[in-house]
């Protein structure tokens, strides 16, 4: 447990949810939640007691413009004097906009709450965090409200509409655990600066209407097989978000199994850049394979069940042989230039995993029966 004193307004909201989350995994413990039906003496004892503010409370969407002003620049000079009130100079970070910087009600009403901030730093020496946030995505954001990532993620996996007027608009994005992050270190004395603002060490550019097809993408994932390419930050980063919001009877989905009396072969995954996995199914005494390849290879893992891989190169008579159980886990790789084949010995069903340094291309397959 570590002895921090932490107060989050805006607690139950889409950044104040991760963070208090994170802020826990991390042994912080002695974290006062402040929202909207906080009472007012409970919230003058956690501003009396907290060590470090973090001020994510905010309006965005209200039902008339004056309320703008009122919940971003109001409650903040509200909390502000509950800080003189108690001497207490405990650091803030607070949670601005890039709208700071625009002629609308929204950024002007941002725009008033940071020149609050800083004036209170000036008067009073205490270490103020403002960040002008970009779009922030991610897990527990809430659909059709204000997150335009939030709303295609959610609409797209029900198969909902979404509306794009227009496609070619740059986005300025980033991913909600690289605010926390920050936010952490920031607390932990170390925010990046730049200037009077800090910012987010980690942002990506993107056009609407490039998301939205990697969206549609990660829907059609399961039923082409092909996983996004999960070496691009962003890519990673907004698939998570899109799984995030997946219907709570929609975790799961069918595969196609090719059975015949044999047993069964069953594509998994597959990507264009790591190949492709999938899981076999030999009942006893059945032997599979027989082929060769010139350029592909594989990977063979039995994790249930016992049975025997042959190999034979394509130029010599002499058989390999690699006896393989489920009992004792290891990886047998299937070379070029060898064919094999590879039978159960046992009596029960023999499960095996099976790895392709490519996906499976009917046009030019690179598979020659010859027997071993």
């Amino acid at each position: 447990m570590k002895a921090m004193r932490i107060l989050i307004t805006g607690a139950r909201g889409f950044i104040g949810k991760n963070l208090v989350a994170e802020l826990k995994n991390r042994g912080y413990e002695e974290i006062y939640e402040c929202n909207k039906d906080t009472e007012k003496k409970l919230l003058d004892e956690y501003v009396r007691q907290c060590e470090f503010v973090y001020h994510l409370a905010g309006v965005n969407r209200p039902q008339k413009k004056e309320e703008f002003m009122e919940g971003n620049f109001g409650f903040t000079s509200e909390l502000l004097n509950l800080l003189k009130e108690h001497n207490n100079k405990a650091p803030l970070l607070f949670t601005s906009s890039i709208q700071a910087e625009r002629d609308n009600y929204y950024g002007k009403s941002k725009k008033a709450a940071e020149d609050l901030l800083f004036a209170y730093g000036k008067q009073t020496g205490a270490r103020v965090y403002v960040y002008r946030l970009p779009n922030v995505f991610g897990k527990w954001s809430r659909p059709n409200y204000n997150s335009v990532v939030a709303t295609f993620c959610y609409n797209i996996a029900r198969g909902l509409e979404i509306q794009i007027d227009e496609p070619e608009k740059e986005l300025i994005l980033c991913y909600i655990d690289d605010v926390v992050d920050e936010f952490i270190s920031a607390m932990e004395g170390c925010p990046l600066q730049e200037g009077r603002f800090c910012v987010i060490p980690v942002t990506h550019k993107i056009k609407l209407g490039e998301m939205a097809k990697m969206i549609y993408e990660f829907r059609e994932s399961r039923h082409d097989l092909f996983i996004p390419n999960m070496a691009d930050p962003f890519t990673r980063k907004l698939y998570s978000t899109y799984l995030s919001y997946l219907p709570e009877d929609k975790f799961s989905y069918e595969l196609v199994m090719h059975k015949d009396d044999r047993g069964s072969f069953t594509e998994f995954i597959k990507t264009q850049e790591r190949g492709q996995v999938s899981v076999n199914i030999s009942k006893p005494g059945i032997v599979k394979g027989n082929h060769w390849h010139h350029t592909k290879n594989e990977k063979f893992l039995v994790v249930s069940g016992r049975g025997i891989i042959r190999f034979r190169n394509v130029n010599s008579n002499e058989i390999v042989e690699y006896h393989v159980s489920g009992d004792k886990l290891e990886v047998v790789d299937i070379p070029p230039g060898y064919t094999h084949n590879i039978e159960n010995v046992g009596d029960t069903d023999m499960v095996t995993i099976m790895w392709a340094n490519e996906p499976f291309d009917p046009e030019r397959p690179d598979t020659y029966h010859l027997e071993v």
